[in-house]
């Protein structure tokens, strides 16, 4: 069975999805982006790409750990307690 993690978006994120924390029952990032997609459908292509990956300037971190430029989506979930998904802001 696959744990049950809180899941927290930043604001810009919570535009097309959870307004607050939600738990996801899932093993692995991938499977936790396709749950929160299938609940909140506004949010496919915000935060992966048509390949499934990552977008650039989204990094998600697993009880504190980023994983966005590592293991990505094929980061295994096992033993998380909270995911956050944050969508960051390029500019000069």
């Amino acid at each position: 069975m696959a744990p049950s993690i809180d899941v927290r978006f930043d604001n810009w994120l919570r535009e097309y999805g959870p307004r607050g924390p939600e738990k996801v029952e899932a093993d692995s990032v991938a499977r936790l982006l396709d749950v929160l997609e299938e609940r909140h459908p506004r949010l496919r292509f915000k935060v992966r790409d048509e390949t499934g990956k990552l977008r650039r300037y989204v990094r998600v971190f697993v009880d504190g750990s980023d994983v966005s430029g590592t293991t990505g989506v094929a980061t295994s979930l096992a033993g998380a307690k909270t995911i956050d998904i944050l969508h960051s802001v390029a500019g000069g």
